[in-house]
């Protein structure tokens, strides 16, 4: 039979706000991570980001564990910025940065003449949305586009059958009510462009509806222009199909422990799609990414559009997972209900909190001190039926609470320990190296070192190799000797040894 095309494998590309979520990122499987830099012309200038300074030792970090590095110089440049920015690029060109990703067609040109050899990522902030916008691209010389998050599937699959440009979609994350580049409500606000770095995130503010100059009862919504968060992993099979290169997650300035669960979990979409096999999480998963961020999981977009879908506009905060609801409240303890579908239920040393105000952003919560079932106070997690809370005496103000109110998790101490311990001491990455071996009695031994991504090394032996008189050299103790790989970021995977003379 035929042999069928190579599987397209994306890249799985992370964001790092600081050193930690770098670490985090670099530990739960990523093959490239993006970051601004301190000197501004960063799309999330809130982010703690990186210095100019730190850019060398950090790409070394990050190509000796076999990742790429893309700095983030996306925003619009002002002509009285040109050489301040100019010498931004020299230093990125200079410290071995992988590409940049920028949305400014000037600062595209100029990066071209700057540092010719550094390779241009179109931001999503240039809003391309079709193959005749990318052929933009394609004349200011980039090498991969990231795609509007506006995008669905089936534009996605008509693009890819009209460009041979790389593409990269956000799989995970934060969405805009805006189209991707084109928000200008932070700055007809209050002067905060969002092209700029400075995004007030207006969209997360509750809002009255008023039609033909008469208010709207909108019940409890009030977040209309909040969408929820994009969680794709279960399409992640459609995008590898589509023909996507890159699957891009949101989330500069999220956690370390927010980095190390999206990662974790869509390495193991990607890695499960590439087998042919339907990507199916189980709750637990998916509550283990919503407690480490969430305004609610949607498809975004990619689905196709579906407004009301997308944006319930019951809340704008980051919730976690839900609980379940308030029953009842007194002697120091509050009644809930727990939700039918709970994987992870609740236990001591949880954090929770209960929606009691007019918007979701009046939540109380606390620290969770006992947990009782049917009277019994529980040490491990329970996960249906009818649940008392129990709080340490200040731990929470009970008066607010009523019947009826929604209760979140939104905290496992069990699995942020967990998540933490992934990126923090010594970084447990290895990159697979390919060896290949010459040893020949009488001559220096070769050995030439590959990795995945094509770059060699090779040594020599200082001395000729000596006629064995008792244990000759063999593949087995080629094996063996050049597998102690353990204090480097390298695994031995493959070894062909061309062996003659009986050499020692």
């Amino acid at each position: 039979g035929m042999l069928s095309p190579p599987r397209n494998v994306p890249e799985l590309l992370a964001p790092a706000g600081d050193r930690e979520c770098l670490a985090a990122a670099i530990a739960n499987g990523a093959d490239a991570v993006y970051f601004g830099l301190d000197t501004g012309f960063n799309a999330r200038a809130r982010a703690k980001n990186f210095g100019v300074e730190d850019l060398p030792g950090v790409m070394r970090l990050l190509h000796r564990h076999g990742l790429k590095g893309y700095v983030t110089l996306n925003t619009l440049v002002f002509d009285d910025e040109l050489a301040a920015f100019g010498e931004v690029v020299r230093a990125v060109a200079g410290a071995g940065v992988d590409a940049v990703l920028v949305q400014d067609v000037g600062a595209a040109m100029l990066v071209r003449e700057t540092a010719p050899g550094l390779a241009l990522h179109a931001s999503t902030q240039m809003t391309l949305t079709s193959a005749e916008t990318i052929q933009l691209a394609e004349r200011l010389g980039m090498e991969r586009v990231v795609l509007a998050r506006e995008a669905t599937i089936d534009e996605i699959v008509a693009i890819r059958k009209q460009t041979a440009m790389p593409l990269e979609v956000f799989v995970h994350g934060a969405l805009c009510v805006a189209y991707s580049g084109q928000c200008l409500t932070s700055e007809s606000f209050g002067g905060r462009s969002a092209n700029r770095g400075q995004c007030a995130q207006a969209c997360r503010l509750p809002y009255e509806l008023v039609c033909d100059g008469k208010d709207v009862d909108l019940g409890d919504q009030r977040y209309l222009l909040s969408p929820q968060d994009l969680a794709a992993y279960a399409l992640s099979p459609e995008l590898i199909d589509a023909g996507v290169n890159a699957f891009k997650i949101e989330g500069r300035l999220k956690t370390p422990e927010y980095v190390a669960a999206i990662t974790s979990h869509y390495r193991r979409a990607i890695d499960t799609a590439l087998t042919g096999q339907p990507v199916a999480f189980a709750p637990r998963d998916v509550e283990e990414m919503e407690l480490t961020f969430s305004r609610g999981f949607s498809p975004g977009w990619l689905a196709g559009i579906d407004h009301k879908m997308l944006v319930p506009a019951t809340s704008s905060a980051k919730r976690g997972v839900r609980l379940g609801t308030v029953v009842a409240t007194g002697r120091g303890r509050v009644t809930v209900e727990l939700a039918s579908n709970l994987a992870g239920g609740v236990k001591r040393g949880d954090g929770v909190a209960f929606d009691c105000g007019r918007t979701s952003d009046d939540a109380i919560g606390g620290r969770v001190y006992e947990v009782f079932a049917d009277g019994v106070s529980r040490t491990d997690a329970v996960t249906r039926g009818r649940v008392d809370l129990a709080f340490a005496h200040d731990g929470l103000d009970a008066t607010k609470l009523a019947p009826g109110q929604a209760v979140w998790k939104t905290d496992d101490p069990v699995v942020t320990a967990r998540l933490r311990k992934s990126f923090s001491g010594e970084l447990r990455r290895r990159q697979p190296v390919d060896l290949e071996v010459v040893a020949r009695a009488g001559e220096p031994m070769r050995v030439v070192a590959t990795l995945a991504c094509g770059r060699t090394v090779t040594v020599h032996s200082a001395e000729p190799t000596q006629v064995a008189t008792r244990h000759a050299l063999d593949e087995t103790v080629l094996r063996e000797q050049l597998g102690r790989l353990g204090a480097t970021p390298f695994e031995l995977r493959g070894l062909s040894a061309t062996v003659s003379g009986n050499p020692m």
